[in-house]
């Protein structure tokens, strides 16, 4: 992949008692340069993270950016991400990285949720492709891949990954999202 090549990376932070979860994207270059921030907001164990994060992509404005990385499929307590609707929205590949194994979510939201609120999360993440294992940089992540093949997802988390098992454009977009949630927490915004 060439060193110019742009992920926009997105991942979360909230703390046990907000109501919103900050959602940081980071444009990071191939060759780990950050070229770029957006902020934007989801409510948490709310069912609106699809659309933050496209709202988000799209008001960067980026044409250059050529994936979009995003760090789980649930963020922000069960929010569930529609990726085939992201892939669609933002006429670009999406991945899923996540970096536990798990059994998956069902057992999780059966016990956090009922009725309508469980069967909207149930749909919505039952129509997502089935995480692959991969191993990378020494570790294992588990990627979820719409708008390109296994293979290609590999490359392009294999393109994206210089150490430490996290893709860089998720790590940045982590750390910066920790950083507003804290600033914010402590009353400067």
């Amino acid at each position: 992949m060439k060193p110019g090549t742009r992920a926009l990376g997105v991942a979360e932070s909230f703390d046990g008692g907000d109501d919103r979860s900050v959602i940081c994207g980071a444009v990071l270059r191939a060759d780990r340069t950050a070229d770029g921030f957006a902020f934007d907001s989801c409510a948490v164990g709310g069912t609106d993270a699809t659309a933050a994060i496209e709202s988000l992509f799209l008001r960067l404005g980026r044409e250059d950016v050529r994936y979009l990385v995003i760090a789980g499929i649930a963020p922000a307590w069960f929010n569930v991400v529609d990726l085939h609707h992201l892939s669609a929205a933002v006429d670009r590949p999406v991945l899923s990285v996540s970096f536990e194994s798990s059994p998956g979510l069902e057992p999780a939201l059966r016990e956090q949720f009922s009725g309508d609120a469980l069967d909207r999360r149930l749909r919505t993440y039952r129509a997502q492709p089935p995480r692959r294992r991969l191993t990378v940089d020494g570790g294992d992540v588990w990627v979820r891949a719409v708008g390109v093949d296994d293979d290609r997802a590999e490359r392009i988390v294999r393109a994206f990954t210089h150490e430490g098992g996290r893709p860089e454009p998720l790590r940045v977009a982590r750390l910066a999202a920790r950083a507003v949630r804290q600033f914010r927490a402590d009353g400067d915004v």
